[in-house]
């Protein structure tokens, strides 16, 4: 059974803990049914489904800890997996951070999990990719695409009497569709909690037009540009801006968040080593998290089970708060601020990321343009110096010039060279947040944004 309802899973880690001899126990157990269909060159490709379920079981001896996994439920094996992670716990050296285990918390209830993805069949599948395969034959085109989705939980309980459980599901749909001669691209994704909000005939459409449209691309010389940013061509840079933004390497100096002392000078012993409470975003900027915000539901706890809130990161261009560990907030002597458990990830699970913006639409946002360039998204982001969070990637699948108010040709792709920090300070106006990968992100018209040059990428 790869999904264990609320009661099920506690019943289950009630006889796991049963077992244990340690200090200190706790046990995560998660499992999901997966399923996916892939096509290519209009043709299905591959399709397929996975369930599993795994336990993993942390035992603690002071300060040495032990884990050990099975995905076999019997008591016997129940019994010995318990035995090995105390086994390896005796075999640890101790970790000098190691934190006791946190007690019971009250959640919230985010609505993170829905019939429709739940009960998604294999027909179903194909024919939301036929719907994209057949509107792209109808314009001559070549589409490849990649629908998933799957119906997970997460429960955890320790030795401590802290329980927490999370059921969840979740749709994902990709796809580029190309010009049989292949100079022409389009791109779109979308994402959901519930599968049938997901419509693969519109979100094909949106990429069969800007296929149709980058064709017979122009060059245009690099250089910095007035750029409308669609949310798919910013989230890798706001993602990996927020996976820079941790307190402990901003203290230590090894971030664009820590606290720089003059030229000769020396910071104090007891002066903030970080830029908590500094204006270093322009005023248009606001990023917070919140598991229950009903487009993005998140679990309601991190990793560790500790509950989770609506947390401000950035307020009008303020930073106001940096995500940390248990270890270093005791160590700081400030609070302990966890990030939402997304199965792994950043922090130790993934960042959800909600940017206030405006309520024009992109059409709106291009129509305001005097001169400019629209990017679909960005590829291939990689970090070039981690202390001013410079970046590096191309552009892809769609990228026009904009001149009074209107998209009057595609141009080529470029290389950029932009840190997302000089980026939300060239903010001139954005437009209405929208979905997309488990955040919810404005389209952003950005001045001054630097191609650094031109790419055959198409």
């Amino acid at each position: 059974m790869a999904i264990m309802n609320e009661q099920q899973a506690k019943e289950l880690l009630t006889k796991v803990l049963s077992f244990s001899k340690a200090d200190e126990c706790q046990c995560n157990l998660t499992g999901s049914n997966q399923g996916n269909i892939r096509y290519a060159r209009n043709s299905v490709s591959t399709a397929g489904e996975v369930s599993d379920v795994t336990l993993a079981v942390s035992s603690s001896y002071g300060k040495k800890t032990g884990t050990a996994t099975i995905n076999e439920f019997d008591d016997a094996s129940l019994e010995k997996v318990v035995k090995r992670s105390e086994e390896l716990a005796q075999l640890a050296p101790e970790n000098p951070e190691h934190m006791p285990l946190l007690g019971p918390f009250e959640y919230s209830s985010p609505e993170t999990w829905s019939k429709a993805t739940a009960e998604m069949t294999p027909a179903q599948r194909a024919d939301k990719a036929a719907a994209s395969i057949n509107a792209s034959k109808e314009n001559g085109l070549v589409a490849a695409g990649f629908i998933d989705d799957d119906e997970t939980f997460f429960a955890l309980m320790n030795s401590k009497g802290m329980f927490a459980y999370n059921l969840s599901t979740g749709c994902n749909f990709t796809a580029t569709i190309r010009s049989e001669d292949g100079t022409g691209s389009g791109w779109v994704t979308r994402d959901f909690n519930d599968a049938s909000r997901l419509n693969t005939v519109e979100a094909s459409n949106i990429a069969i037009k800007k296929c149709l449209g980058s064709k017979d691309a122009r060059e245009m010389e690099p250089g910095k540009y007035t750029v409308i940013l669609e949310p798919a061509a910013s989230i890798g840079l706001l993602g990996n801006m927020a996976g820079a933004m941790n307190q402990r390497t901003a203290d230590e100096g090894r971030s664009f968040m820590s606290k720089k002392p003059a030229e000769g000078e020396e910071l104090p012993e007891n002066a903030p080593r970080n830029r908590v409470g500094e204006k270093i975003f322009g005023d248009q900027v606001t990023l917070y998290s919140d598991p229950t915000h009903p487009e993005v539901p998140t679990a309601p706890f991190a990793g560790n089970g500790h509950a989770v809130g609506r947390t401000l990161w950035i307020d009008k261009g303020v930073v106001k708060t940096l995500p940390n560990s248990r270890y270093w907030a005791q160590k700081t002597g400030v609070p302990y601020v966890p990030t939402a458990f997304a199965g792994g990830g950043l922090f130790g699970g993934g960042v959800q990321l909600i940017m206030e913006g405006g309520d024009k639409s992109l059409e709106e946002l291009i129509a305001g343009t005097r001169r400019g360039v629209l990017v679909t998204r960005t590829w291939y982001i990689r970090q070039v110096d981690p202390q001013t969070l410079l970046y590096t990637g191309l552009t892809r699948d769609g990228t026009f010039y904009i001149e009074d108010g209107e998209i009057k040709y595609p141009i080529k792709n470029f290389r950029f060279n932009e840190s997302p920090i000089v980026m939300l300070n060239n903010i001139e106006e954005l437009g209405k947040p929208i979905r997309i990968n488990g955040s919810m992100i404005p389209p952003m018209k950005i001045r001054d944004f630097t191609f650094s040059s031109l790419s055959d990428a198409v």
